[in-house]
């Protein structure tokens, strides 16, 4: 009856975090163990009562102050400083700004909405299909859930109970590789496609290019610095970089004005309010789980399928990709820790590193993938294009991110390499 409670919540587009409540107290009714009412409200606050958690709004404050504060025009300038004179150019450049967007705001929806507003209508003045340009934008989204910071990750180092710093680390190396990959399919598809002639930038255009974007670029080198070199602890570093984007939008690029200040705080409130209270429904939801061990009895019927790490990371992707099409990221990410990764970890003896950097990014894929495909529809409403047209133009990009899964879930070290 849980299970169907659960299930008729969902499709009745209730909210998740009101699903996730709900089912929790339903739980608790049907099965007599009514003293469970008392530990309720605990464990609601227990989930959301961690440091760690402060990073997702200050990272959400960073992500509104550079996108106002002209931060993110400034680094695509010097991302078209970098590959703008190669054929195909603005495909390179929408890539190459969507990595530096991925190293600051960490969340795959918030990359795709600003990038969309800034990068495909420049495309499409150059030439560039419409769908093919919202492709590219979308696709960069990916690579905000494995590129440090990420809010994922944050989450997943709470629930895992793993240093957020070590989850960032592990994070680097694969988003390298995802955008390797991006940058070989974007190649690719240039043989078949007649991309626009790309140009470089005059001396005096690359100068001015350089000399307002290298200060842009002290953003990522805070968050991703200040980490690597223990100087800060991530929630640390997410403050700094909010202070920095503060301190360039308002007195460098002379964007930002203080009038715009109360509108970009009550955004990022709004936004990181719904995060935290979905994380408070899920750790009574996770309470429920451990207490039915349904961990224990999923791990009996895993077991009886495989011994082989690689081949339960596989058949982990390969739910995870029909979970991530129907649920939001975070939430299917709250759902599937508990029982999944104690499975990983004790009877397969995966590192938790592994496991998070490829249940986030399987989960990420499913923004951009229908029924649901919520990164699917940001992309069409700042675009105009259709969703279907834009997943149609995204299927390269969810090949080669798969590739890049296999190669994760096959290759250890290419998460453990920088620890």
């Amino acid at each position: 009856m849980t299970v169907a409670v659960f299930a008729l919540l969902l499709l009745g587009a209730v909210p998740i975090a009101l699903v996730l409540a709900l089912t929790a107290l339903f739980y608790i009714l049907v099965s007599g163990n009514t003293v469970l009412f008392e530990s309720y409200p605990q464990q609601l606050f227990a989930a959301i009562e961690s440091y760690g958690l402060l990073a997702i709004p200050l990272f959400m404050l960073a992500g509104e102050l550079m996108n106002e504060g002209g931060v993110t025009r400034r680094l695509i300038d010097l991302a078209r400083l970098l590959v703008g004179g190669f054929r195909g150019g603005l495909a390179y450049i929408n890539l190459v700004a969507n990595m530096m967007m991925a190293a600051i705001i960490g969340s795959a929806a918030s990359q795709i909405a600003i990038m969309s507003r800034a990068m495909v209508p420049a495309m499409e003045r150059e030439g560039y299909d419409k769908p093919y340009s919202a492709a590219i934008t979308a696709a960069g989204g990916l690579l905000s859930p494995i590129i440090p910071p990420s809010m994922l990750f944050v989450l997943f180092g709470v629930m895992a109970q793993v240093p957020i710093a070590d989850m960032f680390i592990a994070g680097i190396l694969p988003g390298l590789l995802l955008g390797g990959t991006f940058f070989l399919t974007i190649a690719i598809m240039g043989l078949v496609q007649q991309y626009p002639k790309g140009e470089w930038l005059s001396r005096q255009e690359a100068v001015q290019a350089l000399k307002m974007g290298l200060p842009a670029m002290s953003i990522p080198l805070i968050i991703i610095g200040g980490i690597l070199l223990g100087l800060a602890t991530p929630t640390e570093s997410a403050a700094l970089a909010s202070l920095a984007a503060l301190l360039l939008g308002r007195y460098l690029y002379r964007d930002l004005k203080v009038a715009m200040l109360p509108e970009i705080l009550k955004r990022t409130a709004i936004n990181a309010g719904l995060v935290i209270m979905l994380i408070a429904a899920a750790g009574v939801f996770g309470w429920v789980v451990v207490y039915e061990q349904l961990p224990q009895m999923a791990a009996a019927w895993i077991a009886a399928l495989t011994t082989d790490p690689f081949i339960f990371l596989l058949l982990l992707v390969g739910v995870l990709l029909l979970v991530g099409m129907i649920i939001d990221g975070i939430a299917a990410l709250i759902l599937v820790v508990p029982i999944l990764l104690p499975i990983a970890t004790q009877q397969f003896d995966i590192t938790p590193y592994q496991f998070g950097v490829v249940v986030c990014l399987t989960l990420v894929l499913g923004l951009l993938t229908p029924p649901v495909g919520a990164g699917l529809f940001i992309a069409s409403s700042m675009t105009g294009v259709p969703p279907m047209r834009i997943f149609l133009a995204l299927l390269p990009f969810l090949l080669a991110s798969l590739i890049t899964l296999v190669l994760l879930a096959w290759q250890p070290w290419l998460t453990l390499a920088l620890l």
